[in-house]
């Protein structure tokens, strides 16, 4: 299968702990998104969100720094996973956030490119500023 990556900024007027939050509590999460969304909050933890569109789990939890999660989407081929990274970094005006998604099946990339800046960056910056 053919696959793409994905590399994403944005940048939030909080602290890296509130953006942090919102990535990994399942009431914030689902808050910002508008999907229901379990959350583990530890290495090896399951997590599914937006209704359980995207699920998977988490392989590094670096709290206010970094998440890595092991990610796919229910249309995606069964035992396909893609890996995200959301790395949170302190700058003048609050938090940058520099994420990167490993391994999208080349037909979904489009979509989930755009998905992530319409459900996730944008909602985020609305909330947080």
């Amino acid at each position: 299968m053919k696959t793409k990556n994905i590399k994403q900024t944005a940048q939030f007027k909080a602290t890296q702990h509130e953006v942090y939050e919102m990535l990994m509590d399942a009431k914030k999460h689902a808050q910002f998104t508008g999907g229901k969304a379990k959350i583990s909050r530890k290495v090896g933890g399951k997590f599914s969100v937006f209704d359980n569109y995207a699920e998977g789990k988490n392989l590094v939890l670096i709290p206010d720094k970094k998440i890595v999660q092991s990610w796919r989407a229910s249309d995606w081929p069964e035992t396909h996973y893609s890996k995200v990274t959301f790395a949170l970094s302190k700058n003048k005006s609050g938090t940058k956030l520099t994420f990167t998604q490993i391994g999208v099946p080349a037909e979904f990339y489009s979509d989930i490119k755009q998905g992530w800046i319409e459900f996730y960056w944008h909602p985020l910056k609305e909330l947080l500023g």
